[in-house]
């Protein structure tokens, strides 16, 4: 995922950056608005697996807290260890997410620009 939306982001930074017409730029707005629903569905998601990797640690942490169990230490480690991948994992997609914000209100003036241009020429 990770390297799909970095991708994504690339394009449509050179698609941006290319488009000089009112149709291009309402194409790219539209294809990017239906990215940014796919990626807010994906951070939904990731926030609840994560919450539920912290769930399950606290609980493991607790039962070898009270139990003094040596192998549940191996699976505590383990599941911090899943859990702090799936907290960058997710501190990703928030920041990228963000960033397609910031990319589609830049597309929106864009738009506003050149239907300015448009009317302004007739």
């Amino acid at each position: 995922m990770t390297e799909y939306l970095t991708a994504y982001m690339e394009l449509t930074e050179k698609r941006l950056s290319e488009c000089k017409d009112l149709s291009g730029i309402e194409e790219i707005l539209a294809e990017h608005k239906d990215k940014i629903a796919f990626m807010q569905h994906e951070r939904i998601v990731h926030f609840l697996v994560t919450m539920m990797f912290a769930l399950i640690l606290t609980i493991f942490m607790c039962a070898f807290l009270f139990s003094d169990n040596m192998k549940l230490l191996v699976l505590v480690t383990m599941i911090i260890a899943l859990l702090a991948f799936y907290i960058k994992h997710y501190y990703f997609l928030e920041n990228t997410v963000q960033k397609m914000y910031k990319v589609y209100d830049r597309m929106l003036e864009m738009k506003r620009e050149m239907q300015g241009k448009a009317v302004s020429v007739r």
